[in-house]
């Protein structure tokens, strides 16, 4: 069965968990795509969606200006329809319910009573249940047509349906880890409501992608490069199953790699799997560039723009190259279709857009239609060793932006060092699996210390470790003290220059993962 003939699409009313919701349904193995609200009623007619989901939203119905929809595209429905928060409001209005602004506003955990046995709820129990609410409006009065399912202590209808059992709507977010059964509750809608079949796979997926790649490509070249991430080389191994050595990886070390990155990822494609790889060796180039800089944007900038030199000069020597292969993923896709327009600023370091004019190449995106844990997923499913399946997310400009301050080759040796034992302690505990990203950050800043009898002025190393789902939003990790201690111990007393270890407790938001 075509994996792309059982979806759901989802309508962005501009939630920060719109992706959560299509991170619960691709779980249960069903394909889903994320569009903006207002993406028109022949676009959804050619898409022929098998369910439709409203997201929820920072709007409230009353406010001049919020996200609608006309009554022609409730009229018209083909396919279940659930709305989630704004969605279930917008639902009640457009059909002739009444939404109230509440007396009291809901955030937080909540209980829900299940009025009515409902195929939704199948499994769900005689409640109460938990869920999670934020919003400020409710329903007060349901449409013609509508029953009442659900209520809790601040709403007495909390989740309806139409008489049909074609429509519902929930108050809470059954997208979000706080509602325990919201996977329940999706998987119901997604499976009993709208009778969809998980035939979402990644071994699938593989089949229909290198169908596809071969079909783009034809007998051309394609060139990618790859970075020692998971996603370029995922990307990579994709492609090269599709048209082998007519792949072209090119590997630039721009001398802000982790201890050992390149000679890793090289061996581990190159003698793996076969690959062919060109491996440019642009540290002094990078290095020269970055002297003296310390704004992280312009480091960001530099990086940027001379990778794409290094790449453009490289890939010029490769004759028959007709295609540049990138590992987009789909939350790069979801950033850009927003209905609230392209994201205003994007990451210096990703701009290669003047690469394809220039070198005049098609674009291949094998992983576009992938979350990261997908692509994770998808490279076991390639054979991919665990090391780098499972690798922590590192950032394009390297270790430059975990550096403050100027960029040197001693600086970039002694974090080099420093980060090699974060990561050796962090696995040794057994913790690397657990946590979005552990790295240590060399700052700015020299303290006085005393090292046997002498005095020492010398660098201050940050640790960094956070736990997150996806890097959105992240916790700091309770690291145990022993695991501190390790760590402290082992960077003063094996990386020369350090003299003192800080641990970093700030959550994003208000903090970034990344200092820089």
């Amino acid at each position: 069965m075509d994996i792309h003939s059982q979806k759901i699409l989802i309508l962005d009313f501009g939630s920060q968990y719109t992706q959560l919701i299509a991170r619960r349904v691709r779980e249960a193995r069903v394909y889903c795509e994320i569009h903006p609200y207002n993406c028109g009623s022949e676009f959804i007619r050619k898409f022929n969606p098998r369910g439709i989901i409203l997201s929820g939203g920072p709007s409230s119905v009353f406010d001049r200006g919020a996200p609608v929809l006309p009554k022609s595209f409730f009229d018209g429905l083909k396919a279940p329809l659930l709305g989630i928060c704004y969605g279930m409001q917008l639902t009640a209005k457009v059909l002739g319910g009444e939404v109230e602004r509440s007396g009291k506003r809901e955030y937080g955990a909540a209980d829900l009573e299940i009025k009515k046995p409902d195929p939704i709820f199948k499994g769900l129990g005689k409640g109460p249940v938990r869920v999670w609410m934020s919003h400020g409006d409710k329903v007060r009065k349901l449409p013609p047509g509508f029953v009442s399912i659900g209520a809790s202590g601040n709403s007495g209808i909390c989740a309806m349906r139409d008489r049909k059992g074609l429509v519902y709507g929930v108050q809470f977010h059954p997208e979000v880890a706080h509602t325990p059964k919201g996977d329940t509750i999706l998987k119901n809608f997604v499976f009993k409501v709208c009778g969809c079949k998980p035939v979402w796979t990644m071994s699938s997926f593989i089949e229909g992608a290198v169908n596809e790649i071969r079909s783009k490509v034809g007998d051309a070249k394609v060139v990618c490069g790859i970075s020692g991430g998971v996603d370029s080389a995922v990307a990579a191994l994709l492609v090269h199953r599709a048209i082998g050595s007519r792949l072209v990886c090119i590997f630039v070390d721009n001398g802000v790699l982790r201890k050992g990155e390149a000679d890793k990822v090289e061996a581990t494609l190159k003698k793996s799997f076969r690959m062919n790889i060109r491996r440019v060796d642009a540290s002094e180039r990078f290095l020269g560039k970055l002297k003296g800089v310390t704004d992280p944007e312009r480091k960001r900038k530099i990086i940027g723009g001379e990778f794409v030199r290094v790449f453009e000069a490289e890939a010029g020597k490769i004759k028959g190259v007709r295609f540049l292969a990138q590992g987009t993923l789909y939350p790069d896709v979801i950033e850009s279709v927003s209905f609230k327009g392209p994201s205003a600023t994007i990451k210096s370091h990703h701009n290669v857009g003047g690469l394809l004019k220039k070198m005049k190449l098609g674009l291949v995106e094998p992983l576009r239609e992938l979350f990261k844990d997908e692509v994770r997923l998808l490279g076991k499913e390639l054979g991919m060793p665990e090391e780098i399946v499972n690798r922590q997310p590192f950032p394009g400009p390297g270790l430059a932006i975990r550096i403050l301050g100027e960029v040197t080759r001693k600086r970039c040796g002694i974090l080099r060092e420093a980060d090699a034992i974060v990561l050796e302690e962090i696995k040794q505990a057994g913790l690397y699996g657990r946590m979005w990203q552990s790295f240590a950050v060399l700052l700015p800043v020299r303290t006085v210390g005393v090292m046997g009898d002498e005095r020492t002025y010398e660098n201050t190393v940050a640790l960094r470790a956070v736990e997150s789902v996806d890097g959105m939003t992240a916790d700091w990790v309770r690291l145990p003290y022993g695991v501190l201690e390790r760590v402290s111990g082992r960077i003063i007393n094996e990386v020369r220059g350090v003299n003192r270890v800080v641990y970093d407790i700030s959550s994003k938001p208000p903090s970034t993962i990344e200092w820089e």
